[in-house]
Parts: C-alpha cells; sequence; structure tokens
C-alpha cells in the first residue's frame, strides 16, 4: 500500500512579546496564525472499517489540533517565563488568557512545541510528517520530521 500525506488548516488569533528583543516585537501584538499539520500514514484497507481508504478522520485529526494547540493558544497573551510576568490575579485580569511558556514564543519555537504536542496522541501507525505555522501572510517557520530524526 502507498503511502499518503493528508493536510489539515487551522487558525487562531494569539499576542506575544519577545522578551528581550531588540526590536518592536519586544512589545506585545498579535498575529492571525494559519496552521498547517501533515500526517503521513498508508490509507485503511479494509472494506469493514467505517474509516476504510482513509490514513486519518480529517476529524479526529481536528480534534487533536484543537485540543492541544487551538484551544490553548487562541485568543491568549503569550510569554517567555524569563521575561518576568506573573500570573497574579492582577495581570490575570487585565490579560485574561496568558501563558507563560519555558521558551522564547517566536514562531519558530512554537511549531516545535506544536510537533512535540501533536505526534504524541498520534494512533502509532500514522506519524506526524510536517508543521507549518505562518505568523503573517509571508512569515513562516516550517518542522519536518525528516530534518528532526
Amino acid at each position: 500500500m502507498a503511502k499518503v500525506r493528508v493536510t489539515k488548516e487551522f487558525s487562531f488569533e494569539m499576542a506575544h512579546a519577545l522578551w528581550n528583543y531588540d526590536g518592536p516585537c519586544k512589545n506585545i501584538h498579535g498575529h492571525s496564525y494559519k496552521l498547517f499539520v501533515t500526517v503521513i500514514g498508508e490509507p485503511i484497507n479494509n472494506v469493514r472499517d467505517n474509516k476504510n481508504g482513509m490514513v486519518i478522520d480529517f476529524g479526529d485529526l481536528k480534534q487533536i489540533v484543537r485540543s492541544e494547540i487551538v484551544n490553548v493558544f487562541d485568543h491568549a497573551v503569550v510569554m517567555s517565563k524569563d521575561s518576568g510576568y506573573s500570573q497574579s490575579q492582577e495581570v490575570l485580569d487585565f490579560v485574561g488568557n496568558l501563558l507563560t511558556l519555558d521558551y522564547q514564543p517566536t514562531c519558530e519555537n512554537l511549531v516545535v512545541d506544536f510537533a512535540q504536542r501533536i505526534k504524541q496522541l498520534l494512533p502509532k501507525e500514522i506519524k506526524l510528517h510536517s508543521i507549518t505555522l505562518y505568523e503573517t501572510a509571508t512569515s513562516k517557520a516550517e518542522w519536518h520530521a525528516s530534518d528532526n530524526e
């Protein structure tokens, strides 16, 4: 059976600030992110299986990515823990959804994090092939499994 790549697109809104950066992105600002998640596997070849002909049900992939990424990062303000921003009640009342991460929330670091979150929830016969994250219409970062083996 042939291997097939399946891609699903997601979008979410997120604000971030790059701590200790020397440009305007050191200030809190937002993006409309586009996320493309591509998995690879063999289509199911069993007429008795209700997923016959599918590598993965798009709904199953959607559930994984929404629970691990979109529902977590959408409409959040994301900062590195090194920035010193706290989860104090005063800050939370103002910001709402503040995420402090163990890394600088650049597009590059986000795709690495997203790959780890998705890989752990995929069925064993399906592999994460790549992730592309557009931060703007003309700026993106990509993670490929083949580069990380």
